[in-house]
């Protein structure tokens, strides 16, 4: 038998749609180009960057993801304190603590073109997936 999921609280749902509201406005006043480099940065696809900042889905940001998203999208420390308050209600003891998010630098890479866009994306995701893992795994050592 499936087991069903656990429907979100009210509060929950309300405090998803007011982080996401923040990173939505965030974005809009970002570079064009901003929601693709966050895709990339993320490892996603770009319906993915559709989903975590639009408030109408419901659909979570992990919280593997906040640095990347502050860095990708230079929040200031106002506009973090705006996701984050609402963030913690959404997700208790998931967020980081202040001072306890690692500080990221954006590094560029320039590689072939595959020839093709599917071919060229998976690339893109793998790269990605490894210095996630390779940081995580120092982050661990230290």
């Amino acid at each position: 038998m499936a087991k069903k999921a656990t429907p979100a609280l009210p509060d929950a749902e309300a405090s998803i749609r007011a982080y996401k509201s923040v990173l939505s406005a965030v974005i809009e006043q970002r570079p064009s180009g901003t929601r693709q480099r966050l895709a990339d940065a993320l490892g996603k696809h770009r319906s993915f960057v559709t989903q975590i900042t639009s408030p109408v889905y419901s659909t979570p940001i992990p919280a593997k993801h906040l640095q990347a998203i502050f860095s990708v999208c230079h929040f200031n420390q106002q506009e973090r304190d705006a996701f984050l308050a609402p963030y913690r209600i959404a997700h208790p003891g998931k967020a980081p603590v202040d001072g306890e998010m690692r500080r990221t630098r954006h590094v560029s890479l320039v590689v072939p073109d595959l020839g093709d866009a599917k071919q060229n994306a998976a690339l893109d995701r793998a790269i990605n997936e490894f210095i996630h893992r390779i940081t995580s795994i120092a982050g661990k050592g230290g």
